[in-house]
Parts: C-alpha cells; sequence; structure tokens
C-alpha cells in the first residue's frame, strides 16, 4: 500500500461517523436503483407474458377500406367531404400462399390462421356476449403456449373433437360449466350451434377469460356461414418480439396486407409502461445523486479541516495529482463499501418480495434478480461517488502552503 492510500484510509477511520452516513447514503441509493429497476424489468416481463398469452408479435389482417372524397373534376373541390367504411368482405385472400410468403422471412418462427367470431354463450336461461376464436390447435399452442395455462381437461381433445371448444375460466364460472358440459354459441350471423367443453383455460387477465373461448377454426368458419379459405387474421411470431415493428413494415410490403406490430396493438399499456420506466429511473436516479451529493459534502468538510495538514504534505513534495488521490481513494472507498451493502441489501429486498402473493391478473410480486441492473447500478453508484470525490480534491490539490501557513 502507497502513501497516497494509507492517508486516505487514515481519513476514512479519523472520522467514523461521517463516513457511516455517507456508506449508509450510498448503500440506500444503491439498493433502491437495483430494486426499483429489477422491479420495472419484472413488471414488463409480466405484462408481455399477460399480453402474449392471448396475441402474437404481429398481426396480418385486411384492413378497412375508407371511401375517398368525391371530387369534382373542374375545380378538384370536394363533393362529399364525410368518408365512410367501404363495406366489404375482411377476408384475406389465398391466405397458404401469403403464410408461405411470411414463413420465408427469416425472422419468422411461427405463422397460423386464425378466424374470429363474435358470439354468445348460451346455457338454459344464461347468455354472455364473448369472442369464439377459430384456431389450428397446434400452431396456436406453439404461439400462445395455451397449454401452460390450461387449468382442467385436455387441450389435445381440441384436435380430436370437431365439436369440442375451450373456454376461459370465467366463462365456465359464470354459467357454472364443468368439463363434458354442452354449451351453445349463436355467432353474429345468427348460427346456433353446440359444444362440448373439453378444457378450461385461466390467463389471470379477467377480461380474456371471462369472455374467450377456442374452438376448431372450421367450427368457426361455419359459425359465420363461411367456406374454408376464409380467414381473418394470420398470426406471426419472430425470433425477437423487440423487432416486431420492423418486420411488421416488411410483411405489410411483401404481401399487401395490414401488418401490426403487438406494441402498436396495445399502444395504451405500452404509453403506461414507458411512463413508469421515466418515473423509476428519475426517482432511483435522483437517490444515488443525493448519496454523491452526501459523500461531496463529507470530503468537502474533510477538505476544510485538513487544510493544515494539505499544507504540510505539499509543502513536503506532495502534488497535486497526489492529493487528488488521496481524496478520490476516500471517495471510491467508500464507494465501494456502499454498492456492496447496496447490492446486499436490494438481494434481501428482492428475496422477500419475490415471495410476496399479491393476487388478481399479477400473481407472485413480479421481481427478480436482474444482472444487468446489478452491474448498471454497480457502475453508475461508482461513476457518481469518483466525481463526488474529485470535485473537493481539486479544491484540495489548488492549496497553496504558503498561503495556508501565513494564516
Amino acid at each position: 500500500m502507497n502513501i497516497n492510500s494509507v492517508i486516505a484510509k487514515t481519513y476514512i477511520f479519523s472520522n467514523k461517523k461521517l463516513t457511516a452516513v455517507a456508506v449508509l447514503g450510498v448503500v440506500l441509493g444503491m439498493s433502491i436503483y437495483i430494486f426499483m429497476n429489477s422491479m420495472m424489468v419484472g413488471f414488463d416481463k409480466s405484462s408481455n407474458t399477460s399480453i402474449f398469452k392471448s396475441t402474437s408479435h404481429i398481426r396480418v389482417y385486411k384492413d378497412d377500406e375508407i371511401s375517398k372524397p368525391l371530387v369534382n373534376e373542374d375545380n378538384e373541390k370536394p363533393i362529399i367531404i364525410n368518408p365512410k367504411v367501404v363495406p366489404v368482405n375482411n377476408t384475406i385472400i389465398n391466405p397458404n400462399l401469403v403464410i408461405e410468403t411470411i414463413l420465408k422471412q427469416k425472422e419468422v418462427t411461427v405463422v397460423t390462421p386464425q378466424v374470429n367470431s363474435n358470439v354468445f354463450y348460451n346455457n338454459g336461461k344464461s347468455q354472455i356476449s364473448g369472442l369464439a376464436v377459430g384456431i389450428k390447435p397446434d400452431e396456436a399452442n406453439q404461439m400462445y403456449n395455451i397449454k401452460s395455462f390450461m387449468v382442467d381437461g385436455d387441450f389435445d381433445l381440441l384436435k380430436s373433437n370437431p365439436n369440442g371448444i375451450i373456454v376461459g375460466s370465467g366463462v365456465s364460472q359464470k354459467m357454472n360449466l364443468l368439463i363434458n358440459d354442452n354449451i351453445n354459441l349463436t355467432s353474429s350471423k345468427g348460427v346456433n350451434r353446440n359444444f362440448k367443453i373439453v378444457g378450461i383455460f385461466k390467463t389471470n387477465n379477467s377480461n380474456i377469460d371471462k369472455t374467450k373461448s377456442y374452438i376448431n377454426i372450421a367450427s368457426a368458419q361455419q359459425l359465420l356461414k363461411e367456406g374454408a379459405s376464409y380467414i381473418t387474421d394470420i398470426n406471426v411470431n419472430i425470433d425477437d418480439f423487440e423487432n416486431a415493428e420492423t418486420v411488421a413494415k416488411k410483411i405489410e410490403n411483401i404481401t399487401g396486407y395490414k401488418a401490426e406490430g403487438w406494441k402498436q396493438a396495445n399502444e395504451t399499456l405500452m404509453a403506461a409502461n414507458r411512463m413508469r420506466k421515466m418515473i423509476i429511473t428519475f426517482v432511483s436516479l435522483t437517490i444515488l445523486l443525493v448519496a454523491g451529493f452526501g459523500i461531496y459534502n463529507i470530503l468537502n468538510m474533510t477538505v476544510s479541516q485538513k487544510i493544515n495538514d494539505i499544507a504540510i504534505l505539499k509543502a513536503m513534495g506532495f502534488k497535486g495529482k497526489d492529493v487528488i488521490r488521496i481524496f478520490v481513494t476516500q471517495a471510491v472507498s467508500i464507494g465501494i463499501m456502499g454498492v456492496v451493502g447496496g447490492i446486499l441489501l436490494a438481494t434481501i429486498l428482492i428475496t422477500i418480495l419475490k415471495k410476496v402473493y399479491v393476487g388478481g391478473d399479477i400473481g407472485y410480486f413480479p421481481i427478480d434478480y436482474e444482472t444487468k441492473k446489478f452491474i448498471q447500478g454497480t457502475v453508475i453508484g461508482l461513476i457518481i461517488t469518483f466525481f463526488a470525490g474529485y470535485i473537493p480534491a481539486k479544491k484540495a490539490a489548488n492549496v497553496d502552503p504558503v498561503e495556508i501557513f501565513r494564516k
């Protein structure tokens, strides 16, 4: 250990109370930064998991056509300026060719067609509205992992039973339905058909569980009085869901159909997530900066108290950079102690909260040990403590021993 480090160590332990206060500030700042940012990542993961239980990364569909204003050919002034939705069939033409084209894209992992049918669920005198989703069971399970949130029945029975239906837990509870019970569906086209319940799922999203059901795609087409080529949506999953918007534009260009990324389809939720990230980042960084100001004030006070010592050191031949090293070493040492303590405290907090069941759509508290956030917090904490020590260190380095001795 060189003489600069020895002097820095002496300053650290010469006033243990001030050092303890500075370390505690960094501990709290670090732990809160890691905890809040890990919680933010946990909320994002929980939110995405919930979304992808029923939403694909990209949805391909035929968008509604809007009528153009009727224009007078002579002066090009609009005669009719109130555009309306053009009533055209929203089916995708030649869906198999579109699916093959999409599958050729290197980013794409799963593609499956879907038919959505607004229905009424009927059981005796009970009736509730909902959405029956026509799927190809194997492909849909590969995309949404439906088997993972099944709570009763067997998902595979949907493949072998053309009249099978898998309903949300909310639908089964509202209508007092169990496995092997029959349920009648009335479509928007007035078609009535009986189905046998082969499974019940629970996504923990109450809006989905109370309205949604899965049936075979052929059954959904029959409910809408359509043929085997009728497809309302083509759902696409890619290798990295964060690139969904970019890939969606690419698919839109090559297919001619509207392609919508999952973020675009959930704009309100995404806006709420961005606001949450901004607030958490601002609060956690502010707490770390406050801890840095604490170190700055303590070292500034130390410089004032040790001004004579600094003058003597410089008179003995210590250079300005040596003085800077002394105080920066003191600041970084406090920072390291605070960082270690902060990591330990954050780990304890995360461990405790991971076991807390909050219920509802969330389940257990959505937080985990995010290595990236631990590293990020450590780097930011050490940078702040370095500059918190460097500023008063520069002041100490500029001390003129002759002026001090004259006083």
